[in-house]
């Protein structure tokens, strides 16, 4: 009996529109309320500052190294994480992070001293670590560059509706929880927002798919077509490529990508993190009041980003996306220093700030995988980020003490604008001219 393998019938371009549409509708909301919920567990001390201040005696420089410390072990972990992502699957990593890191942020409810605080963040971060590069390699399994920036645009909004959620939410917690079985209102919100984490961790081992391949909701011909798109698109940045982590630790365009992700989380880690201080410095008092503010700059953030990310990917243009937004972002940091005393500039400053900033995010992220594949992506991705998530130490801790020891955020604020600026100008004028370098090819723009 002789066996013919059959022929599938090239796609319209409508069959693609619809494929990459079912792929979103699959992944992308459930991914996105487990970053969400990451978020929210990674900054939520930013609300919890101010009653642990009070209930615990901590000033804005431990509060400032606590929440910068998490960072240390994010950076140690990421790289080894991702390449275990690369070799058991996204399933079983994602699941490992979310249980681990549900239970540490769980844990930070029983802090007592600023030794408790730093080892529990430090503990956060080595748990959490791997699940943002984790997800931008998992998105590039499934989606070419073409999409790419308008599906990692939803994780960045993903961010902002977690300003928006945990704001109103954790003020809520810890203005009418507090006295509840003799606990404190921030250890009911540690406690609480720790649940979600646990729960979705559980739900990823059966959702998530390892791969197209392993997808039961892709028809072969799907699978198929989504392959022939991805191997064309590896095919033609093949010159730009490194198939070795080893080489890609040698190529210094992965180094030029981490200095301009760090300038990005430098701004971004401080807005997330001091945002609700901002708030309260122009005279808001409850701290229910400040989180409700402080969503504000989320909800508007959140429409802005993906407003942005769509029409850098209708044009395919990145580079001049990138060096605007971070120009206005630098800006609104720097007006941020004079709008203090008014509550109205300071939620304007602030949501165009998060607009401008949080943006970059989405965009700067649609430019890597270009240059990397296979150990190269799962490695090279992960140091970037690795090196980039030092902005999350370095940034916090300068506001901290820049706080404590001028008793104003202008100086912590303009630094960070600086900061931005250059990132952006190194993305707009060096990365370029390394790509020519190089020879890259593809839609690098």
């Amino acid at each position: 009996m002789s066996w013919t393998q059959p022929v599938l019938k090239p796609m319209t371009a409508v069959d693609r529109d619809a494929l990459y549409r079912k792929i979103s509708r699959r992944i992308v909301p459930f991914l996105v309320i487990c970053f969400v919920v990451a978020f929210l567990d990674r900054v939520n001390i930013s609300y919890a500052k101010f009653q642990m201040q009070q209930d615990l005696g901590f000033g804005d420089a431990v509060y400032g190294l606590a929440a910068g410390v998490f960072a240390i072990g994010y950076v140690l972990f990421e790289i080894p994480s991702n390449l275990l992502l690369a070799r058991y699957g996204a399933r079983r990593t994602f699941v490992r992070i979310m249980v681990c890191w549900g239970l540490v942020s769980m844990a930070m409810m029983f802090v007592t001293e600023p030794m408790h605080f730093y080892v529990l963040r430090i503990l956060l971060g080595v748990f959490e670590a791997g699940f943002y590069p984790g997800l931008m390699l998992y998105l590039a399994y499934w989606f070419p560059s073409r999409h790419y920036a308008k599906a990692v645009s939803w994780f960045i909004a993903g961010s902002s509706i977690a300003g928006l959620i945990g704001g109103p939410l954790s003020g809520w917690i810890m203005r009418d929880m507090a006295g509840v079985l003799g606990l404190h209102g921030w250890q009911w919100m540690f406690f609480l927002e720790a649940l979600p984490a646990i729960f979705l961790g559980a739900v990823a081992y059966f959702y998530v798919s390892d791969s197209p391949g392993s997808a039961r909701w892709l028809s072969a011909e799907e699978k198929a077509a989504l392959t022939r798109d991805l191997a064309a698109e590896n095919h033609t940045h093949a010159n730009a490529r490194s198939d070795s982590f080893r080489a890609a630790l040698r190529n210094p365009i992965i180094y030029i990508f981490a200095a301009i992700y760090f300038a990005v989380n430098c701004a971004a880690y401080g807005l997330v993190l001091w945002l609700p201080s901002l708030v309260h410095a122009t005279g808001v008092g409850s701290v229910f009041e400040v989180g409700l503010l402080s969503a504000i700059p989320n909800v508007v953030g959140a429409v802005g980003i993906i407003l942005l990310c769509r029409h850098s990917d209708a044009t395919g243009e990145r580079r001049w996306h990138f060096l605007a937004s971070a120009s206005i972002g630098a800006l609104a940091l720097l007006t941020l220093t004079v709008t203090t005393r008014s509550l109205p500039l300071t939620i304007i400053a602030l949501s165009v700030a998060v607009i401008a900033t949080y943006s970059l995010l989405p965009i700067f992220w649609a430019t890597p995988h270009a240059f990397l594949t296979g150990s190269a992506a799962a490695g090279g991705l992960a140091l970037i980020s690795s090196i980039g998530q030092l902005a999350g130490f370095v940034s916090p801790y300068v506001m901290g003490l820049t706080k404590a020891h001028t008793a104003s955020f202008s100086l912590g604020l303009s630094l960070m604008a600086i900061v931005l600026f250059v990132g952006a100008l190194v993305m707009a004028v060096v990365l370029p001219w390394q790509r020519e370098a190089v020879q890259a090819v593809g839609d690098l723009r």
